[in-house]
């Protein structure tokens, strides 16, 4: 058995800000919880970063499918599931599917990750 002596907690003012200013309701969690699960395979987020970053703002999935040692049935799969979790849209135009960014995702999910710290400019990795 232990002889560690056990100190009283004391109430009183917190020692530091809260890091937000409010906890995110059920169904912002369940919006943000598909979005980042969309993001959390490294084909998909290549594959948004592809289209974000493509000439004109949007991309044809046949020029996408270069990119990867994918069968372009695989890629038009992930792009599905960033298009179900809102953050990719797309049209089709004659045989091609093309694909673009939806700007508004990507600024909620920039807002939520920008509001846990603000001072916050480097990536920190274990």
């Amino acid at each position: 058995m232990s002889k560690q002596k056990v100190l009283p907690v004391v109430a009183g003012e917190a020692c530091c800000t809260p890091l937000v200013q409010e906890p995110l309701s059920a169904d912002a969690t369940v919006e943000l919880a598909r979005m980042f699960k969309a993001m959390g395979d490294p084909v998909r987020l290549r594959l948004l970063s592809l289209v974000a970053s493509h000439a004109g703002g949007e991309a044809c999935v046949c020029d996408i499918s270069e990119s990867f040692d994918l069968s372009q049935p695989t890629i038009s799969h992930h792009l599905k599931v960033l298009r179900q979790a809102g953050l990719l849209d797309c049209e089709r135009r004659g045989t091609w599917v093309y694909y673009w960014v939806i700007p508004a995702a990507l600024q909620h999910l920039s807002s939520i990750l920008s509001s846990a710290d603000p001072t916050a400019d480097t990536l920190v990795t274990a």
